[in-house]
């Protein structure tokens, strides 16, 4: 419940509407959020930010990341970890939030917002950074980042 909570206080801090199901926000192309045109080039193009540039690549502060174009809540910061790669790293989503599809180039597995379909990155397996062995490998442009209150 306590969770909840905090989604719901998050959306209201940055004006946003949300569904009654916890984690899912009401899909209404009409109220996504503006988009720049790095951030459509990745988004809704399926572009890459360059390497170690990201915003939240070293972020370490406690809380949540929201897609950048829905604000549905993707990852906890509980789950996020250095990989080196360069990009945000992640060995777990909030349940139902992210969805695989296989990659147009069918080598990689790319993950996409549930909600809105935007493009997040890929979906790495059996590297070993983590017990997990997953890694959500994210461009920080397809995320906003909400601080945990203290």
């Amino acid at each position: 419940m306590k969770n909840l909570i905090l989604i719901v206080v998050c959306f209201l801090a940055i004006n946003t509407s949300f569904a009654q199901t916890p984690g899912k926000v009401a899909v209404n192309k009409s109220q996504y959020n503006k988009l720049t045109a790095a951030e459509r080039e990745v988004i809704e193009n399926k572009g890459t930010e360059a390497p170690n540039k990201g915003t939240y690549t070293h972020n370490k502060a406690a809380g949540t990341y929201y897609c950048k174009r829905c604000n549905a809540p993707l990852f906890r910061s509980e789950s996020k970890f250095e990989s080196g790669t360069g990009w945000p790293s992640f060995d777990d989503a909030i349940k139902g939030s992210v969805k695989r599809v296989s990659d147009a180039d069918g080598m990689r597995t790319e993950i996409e917002c549930a909600n809105c379909k935007a493009h997040l990155g890929h979906v790495f397996f059996g590297e070993a950074f983590t017990p997990k062995s997953i890694r959500n490998c994210v461009n920080s442009i397809s995320l906003t980042f909400v601080p945990d209150k203290k």
